[in-house]
């Protein structure tokens, strides 16, 4: 992608406008369906109100958490929300209604915004520091009420579609019970669940709607750009896991995600995905929440290498699997995408080139029109591209099997890369001997 140089739009803006508000929050509970809607407004001259809709479930039980424990809950998604939003204008005041949050909460929040929105700034050409970005102020007198709803010992696995939620939903359904929780379903994501035997009550749907006029000001030329969707994401599975009674939250993101897309520098298009932020995560929701939920990623000790290995063995899953957020709404494989050619490039060593064609509908390495991004995935250009792709070494050893590879920089193998088990995780001896098991099959 492109850097643009909106600086002088972005200084403009702050001038013109001073202060973002989130001023309040509802709950609804009937029939066993959970709607939140939001309502943030800039300068109180455009206002914004996103909605989330959990349809009924039979394993939901949304009427026994008390509501102060459910408005707690419902407020740490409208704060992820509220990001979307903010970035528009980027005013230097947040303020806060719904609750009174303490300084170390508001550190928590103010490191998120500028870190997630790191390839934001960074593609916008916005030069910033952490400090002068923006500043939450808390205006609410009702403080946090902890959630004393106990769980059970059963798994929550949101599905993207991609390779990784497959690996981890093969490798935990049949360990223990399983729910998959999508947001905004779509063609890959329902053929995955259904792929794995779930019928329409036994996994959970997330119907999540941005606000029209948001829309409209990005086509007015507001600022825009990546915004932390997997902090959202963890925030929502905190939710469901209460309603849902589950324990555990498993994750699928890999120790690849810690790496940064800009090299030497702490610009990462996954951010919010990395074990850094897993980490403040944790320790927020322990701290200001439960100690009950257990949310981490199943795949962080493995590499994008060693999830590729375990996804070639689920075939049934090679027809309807989809990484590609360019084709995400056809429910296609693009072909010019970095996500397309990375999956390519990490499934080569397992799979035959005759399924990849099948898979992706042509060989990918054989078109030239995508050198440039091979080049941004192998590390001779100067940055990675901005999406959810795996590290240049893995890159690098997956083509140093191809015999018509060009030659690249000497670094592991991909024998010693399958033979690594990351440490820096937060799974109990049970996921892990689990993993291990399944990576020793």
């Amino acid at each position: 992608m492109k850097r643009t140089d909106n600086q002088p739009k972005f200084d403009a803006l702050r001038e013109a406008f001073s202060t973002f508000t989130f001023e309040s929050q509802t709950e609804d509970r009937e029939n066993g369906t959970l709607r939140l809607s939001f309502n943030f407004n800039l300068d109180d001259r455009y206002h914004f109100r996103p909605t989330l809709e959990i349809p009924a479930r039979p394993f939901f039980d949304w009427d026994s958490i008390p509501m102060d424990e459910l408005e707690f809950l419902a407020f740490q998604i409208g704060m992820t929300e509220l990001v979307s939003y903010w970035k528009i204008a980027c005013p230097k005041k947040v303020i806060v209604k719904p609750f009174a949050l303490t300084e170390s909460q508001i550190k928590f929040w103010e490191k998120l915004y500028y870190n997630g929105l790191g390839e934001f700034l960074y593609l916008n050409g916005i030069t910033v520091s952490e400090a002068e970005l923006m500043h939450i102020e808390s205006a609410g007198n009702v403080h946090f009420a902890r959630v004393g709803t106990k769980l059970e010992d059963k798994v929550l696995v949101p599905i993207g579609g991609g390779k990784d939620s497959v690996v981890t939903l093969e490798c935990l359904r049949n360990e223990m019970p399983v729910i998959p929780m999508i947001v905004n379903p779509r063609g890959a994501t329902l053929n995955c669940v259904k792929v794995a035997g779930y019928g329409e009550n036994d996994f959970i749907v997330i119907n999540r709607t941005l606000d029209p006029t948001m829309m409209k000001l990005n086509a007015e030329g507001y600022l825009n750009g990546h915004t932390p969707f997997s902090a959202l994401l963890a925030f929502i599975s905190v939710l469901v896991a209460f309603g849902s009674r589950s324990k555990y939250i498993a994750l699928s993101n890999e120790n690849s995600a810690n790496e940064a897309t800009v090299p030497g520098t702490n610009i990462n298009h996954q951010y919010s995905k990395s074990i850094e932020f897993e980490r403040d995560f944790r320790n927020y929701v322990a701290e200001n929440l439960s100690d009950e939920v257990q949310y981490f990623s199943f795949l962080r000790p493995l590499s994008e290498l060693q999830i590729a290995k375990l996804f070639a063995r689920c075939e049934a899953y090679h027809p309807v699997f989809r990484s590609c957020n360019v084709g995400s709404k056809t429910d296609t494989w693009c072909g010019h995408c970095p996500k397309c050619l990375f999956t390519w490039i990490i499934l080569s060593p397992f799979l035959p080139k005759e399924k990849l064609i099948a898979i992706f509908g042509k060989d990918l390495m054989a078109d030239e029109s995508l050198r440039p991004i091979f080049e941004e995935l192998n590390g001779t250009a100067a940055v990675k591209p901005f999406e959810c792709v795996g590290t240049v070494e893995e890159v690098r050893a997956c083509m140093a099997i191809q015999s018509k590879a060009p030659k690249l920089v000497e670094g592991p193998t991909i024998t010693e890369i399958l033979n690594r088990f990351n440490n820096e995780h937060f799974l109990s001896q049970k996921f892990v001997q689990i993993l291990k098991t399944k990576l020793n099959v």
